[in-house]
């Protein structure tokens, strides 16, 4: 499977396209919907939140409530482009017209793209820059990622991102029964924290950035369970699943860094530490004592849980803001501010998720196929059939 987004922060709307999607596969407008919704709830989101409603079109690929295996468009409109048509219109205006648009962004903020983007495509005016860099763009990638999802559950296996961390208050619980527990108690937290007692903390913090004009970080992880041994591989660089999980991670608004499973601690400990010893059942054929390797050994799943985390950075958006240089006037100014969240952190945890998901799902249909859902079900029936008989 492929995908392309588009579409800008205040323009009309935002488009996905998703091509490879296998034939078959029940798919609405509410499977999505339920997402999107999930990525638009968490402590510390700003006013954008109370403005968008973020509903899905599916537009083509899916008929009757089944996807035909053509190229799927999801759209999913910007309620607040009623007062931006003039400023973000696509139609060329005239001299005259140009006065009545508000004035072009030359003053840099810094840790956006802004600056970068207009020297590299040379803009002088940096909305242009800032409109697609946006974390807007999330929007769509959440939904491309709930198709992924949707497909994955068809397929048995789950998943689920949820908070570890935002500023220094870390969560103290880690263990879960099932991602469905995962899953209920995450949605039924602000920050999306399986920890009660963390989860106020986190709260407190958030409201101690936001009352300073700052902003807080955070880390997120996913873990996604029953998928079989061998997605992935080992022979080329680009085939480590492993790899294009952290490519897709890091190409989130705001990650600055992943881990597989016990990941940079990894670096601290004695091998016999790190390393899963392997067992092996009738019932479950080979599997690990423990899952420190967080589901992956040489570049492929080995049967254990998959386990993710994601590292975001405090939005640069700052309402005590950092100090730029006008990129006409080289004069020193305070950045500009944009309207922007305190802490996006629980959000980020459900736009983890969709990037992972999105990755795992292609996964198995590089390994079992990608026409039709009911081949791929037989070839992975048999091919765990013949994991566990190994």
């Amino acid at each position: 499977m492929r995908f392309l987004t588009a579409g800008e922060s205040h323009g009309p709307e935002l488009t996905a396209i998703i091509e490879g999607v296998p034939s078959q596969l029940p798919l609405t407008e509410e499977q999505i919907n339920e997402h999107l919704q999930r990525r638009q709830k968490g402590y510390g989101r700003g006013r954008r939140m109370q403005i968008e409603k973020d509903r899905v079109r599916i537009t083509s690929g899916v008929r009757h409530g089944k996807t035909t295996g053509a190229p799927i468009t999801l759209i999913v409109e910007n309620k607040d482009w009623k007062h931006w048509e003039k400023i973000m219109g696509a139609a060329p205006i005239t001299e005259e017209e140009e006065q009545d648009v508000k004035r072009k962004i030359t003053r840099p903020r810094p840790g956006h793209a802004d600056l970068n983007g207009a020297i590299k495509y040379r803009h002088r005016d940096m909305r242009n820059v800032l409109e697609r860099s946006s974390a807007r763009e999330t929007t769509v990638r959440v939904a491309v990622g709930a198709v992924a999802q949707v497909l994955l559950k068809s397929l048995d296996v789950e998943i689920c991102g949820h908070v570890l961390e935002i500023g220094n208050i870390r969560s103290e619980a880690s263990a879960f029964e099932s991602i469905k527990e995962l899953k209920e108690k995450t949605e039924a937290s602000e920050v999306r924290c399986l920890d009660l007692e963390a989860s106020e903390k986190m709260k407190k913090a958030i409201d101690e950035a936001k009352e300073n004009g700052d902003s807080i970080g955070g880390v997120v992880e996913v873990v996604a369970v029953n998928l079989p041994i061998g997605l992935g591989s080992h022979v080329q660089y680009d085939r480590k699943l492993d790899g294009k999980i952290a490519q897709g991670v890091m190409s989130i608004n705001a990650f600055k860094g992943v881990e597989i499973g016990i990941g940079f601690e990894a670096a601290r400990l004695l091998g016999s530490k790190v390393h899963d010893e392997i067992l092996h059942s009738e019932e479950r054929g080979f599997y690990r004592r423990t899952n420190r390797l967080g589901g992956f050994e040489g570049g492929m799943t080995n049967g254990m849980p998959v386990v993710v985390r994601g590292a975001m950075k405090p939005i640069p958006t700052l309402y005590k803001p950092l100090q730029s240089v006008d990129i006409e006037t080289k004069e020193v100014f305070s950045a500009s501010i944009e309207r922007s969240d305190s802490c996006a952190v629980p959000a980020a945890a459900v736009v983890c998720e969709a990037a992972v998901a999105w990755e795992l799902a292609n996964a198995m249909l590089e390994k079992f196929g990608s026409d039709t859902l009911e081949d791929i079900l037989e070839s992975l029936e048999n091919y765990r059939e013949k994991a566990r008989n190994f």
